[in-house]
């Protein structure tokens, strides 16, 4: 099995993008950040990644998930995000990279748990608030340099995928992957 990293800025797209591949019949991981965020708001913690917890949290939580996905099946599998994310998310709030987090870091570089190629799903232009997400546009294109530049600082190959039509987009990272294997 492949698994390969989805990435990028909050509301670049990611979400709508696996949900394409997964209509298209690939194996999928979700992302664990927003499902932590919901989890935290229904217990009445408005803003839960105020906390440096939040951060061991999430790892743990995407390591849960790509564990549990190594038992299915396809070629290809897709995560929405890994934990190098949470240290790009750990830069940006500039909370230290906590002890659990190092640990997840260094399992996934030493036993090569993705390919080194991550898919950088561009943002859109612009930027739709949500609960989980309290950014600005001008915020998430810090957020999106920041991340970029965690993924290159762990040695991965960014292989960009520019804004537009949803099925474009899902198509150019079959594309890229299909070039990576021939």
């Amino acid at each position: 099995m492949k698994p390969y990293i989805l990435t990028g800025t909050s509301g670049a797209g990611k979400t709508a993008i696996l949900r394409q591949l997964e209509a298209d019949g690939y194996s999928i991981v979700e992302e664990a950040a927003t499902d932590i965020i919901a989890l935290e708001q229904a217990k009445g913690i408005a803003e839960p990644w105020t906390h440096p917890a939040f951060l061991d949290t999430i790892a743990t939580l995407q390591k849960q998930r790509q564990l549990r996905a190594l038992h299915q099946a396809g070629e290809l599998q897709f995560h929405d995000r890994s934990a190098i994310c949470t240290a790009a998310l750990a830069a940006y709030l500039g909370f230290p990279i906590t002890a659990a987090l190092a640990q997840e870091l260094k399992r996934i570089q030493s036993q090569r748990i993705y390919e080194q190629q991550v898919f950088f799903i561009r943002n859109m232009g612009f930027m739709t608030p949500s609960e989980a997400r309290k950014i600005t546009f001008e915020e998430s294109l810090r957020f999106e340099q920041i991340h970029e530049e965690t993924y290159r600082s762990f040695g991965y190959e960014i292989i960009n995928i520019a804004s537009g039509k949803l099925a474009d987009r899902a198509q150019a990272i079959l594309a890229a992957v299909q070039n990576l294997s021939s």
